[in-house]
């Protein structure tokens, strides 16, 4: 299964709970018509466990609201020959598709025009092409999107509303190696450190993106989340 269609995690803790409740209000206070929504931080921070947590929050308000991943739009693995994708900056520069982004999610959720839009380009996984899965959006359809770089110039202005999960990098390369061990299993820690680690180091000194947040969220502890800044 590609990212977004991996269910929701049950409930951590009371905290943790009050905690995404708290970010959903905010993020509906921001209006009635459609938002955009975008979930970053170091690789393994728990961005699609975060993102899926909060549209079962704003869901139950009654309002449609829809999931993606950028995980789901990186470019096919079939062509990983003709170009780096596998040093850290090589990742970072060329490991995702931003104009199937915005062509297919992106753009057509900004437009109030638009009737339906794609939630996934090449699944990560089966690398199988979904493309031309149209998905129907609502005049308040919220899309809550979550992926590393999700606030690069490329993509950075669709954002309605910006949450950045907050975790010490040699955590998110503890809990990546982890997940990882089944398809990467003795590169995995490698690859967390000298790829997705140096490309976010990368990413952070480009993009600057923090300074942008609308919420920071120390999400160490899975059931003790720390909301650590906020500005609206």
């Amino acid at each position: 299964m590609s990212t977004w269609q991996q269910p929701c995690p049950p409930p951590a803790s009371a905290e943790r709970t009050a905690l995404v409740k708290q970010i959903a209000d905010r993020v509906a206070a921001c209006g009635s018509g459609r938002l955009l929504v975008g979930i970053d931080g170091f690789t393994a921070s728990g961005k699609t466990s975060f993102g899926h947590e909060l549209a079962e929050e704003i869901a139950r308000t009654g309002r449609p609201v829809l999931r993606a991943s950028l995980d789901d739009f990186k470019r096919p693995w079939k062509d990983r020959h003709l170009y780096d994708r596998e040093s850290g900056e090589g990742y970072y520069r060329n490991a995702y598709d931003y104009d199937a982004v915005k062509r297919l999610l992106l753009g057509p959720c900004r437009s109030p025009e638009a009737m339906q839009c794609a939630l996934c380009s090449i699944d990560p996984l089966t690398q199988l092409d979904h493309s031309a899965t149209e998905t129907p959006l609502a005049a308040d359809s919220m899309l809550i999107v979550d992926g590393v770089f999700a606030f690069r110039p490329e993509i950075d202005e669709y954002w309605d509303f910006r949450i950045w999960l907050d975790v010490d990098a040699e955590l998110s390369v503890r809990r990546g190696a982890a997940r990882d061990q089944d398809w990467a299993g003795s590169e995995a820690e490698s690859i967390h450190r000298n790829r997705y680690l140096v490309a976010e180091h990368i990413y952070l000194d480009e993009a600057d993106p923090l300074g942008r947040m609308d919420a920071v969220i120390d999400n160490s502890t899975f059931g003790h989340p720390r909301l650590v800044s906020a500005t609206r």
